[in-house]
């Protein structure tokens, strides 16, 4: 009896012993994120002008900035065919948006590998703005005064959500990365 309450308390280390990374966790958690986020903005519809970011390119965003090694380069064609697909833009523009995010987040990369949270923001923010105002202009709309106006409150938006969404990200990395329970 004494054996089975010595057991049942741990050390201080224990609870780290006999635990393994789950290789299904580890693959999958990034790509669902990124392709929640590509349906969350179905639930939040505006009459004339979508309000809500793109929250999937928000989240493409905030795991290529904080993970770099994470997604690999080609991601952006199979994840932007998803985003098409449920955002109601012509399909191939996001295939294409997402692969150029992707290949120039690449070469910012490279030539600055030490960044902050500021440059990080910055980067998320202008990468945001010509997004949205690149899917515009690829969906065949007549640019006007008063069209970039009506999506002013999406742009601004995307810039205040980014902080939000790198929080996510980075408990979603850490839930990623965290041990399971070896059974056996």
């Amino acid at each position: 009896m004494e054996r089975l309450a010595s057991s049942a308390r741990r050390d201080p280390y224990g609870s780290r012993i006999n635990r393994v990374k789950s290789p299904l966790r580890e693959y999958t958690v990034p790509y669902a994120s990124i392709m929640l986020g590509s349906l969350l903005p179905i639930l939040f519809l505006a009459d004339v002008m979508p309000v809500v970011p793109p929250l999937g390119y928000l989240f493409l965003l905030a795991w290529r900035i904080m993970r770099p090694g994470v997604l690999p380069l080609w991601i952006g064609v199979p994840l932007g065919a998803f985003d098409d697909l449920f955002s109601g833009q012509p399909f191939g523009s996001a295939v294409l948006l997402w692969s150029l995010t992707m290949i120039a987040l690449e070469a910012l990369e490279q030539r600055f590998p030490w960044r902050g949270f500021w440059q990080d923001w910055f980067t998320a923010s202008l990468a945001a703005i010509v997004y949205i105002l690149a899917a515009m202009v690829v969906s065949g709309a007549d640019l006007s005064l008063p069209l970039l106006l009506a999506c002013l409150p999406q742009i601004v938006l995307a810039i205040l959500l980014y902080p939000l969404v790198s929080r996510m990200v980075a408990w979603l990395d850490r839930f990623r990365l965290s041990r399971t329970r070896r059974i056996g």
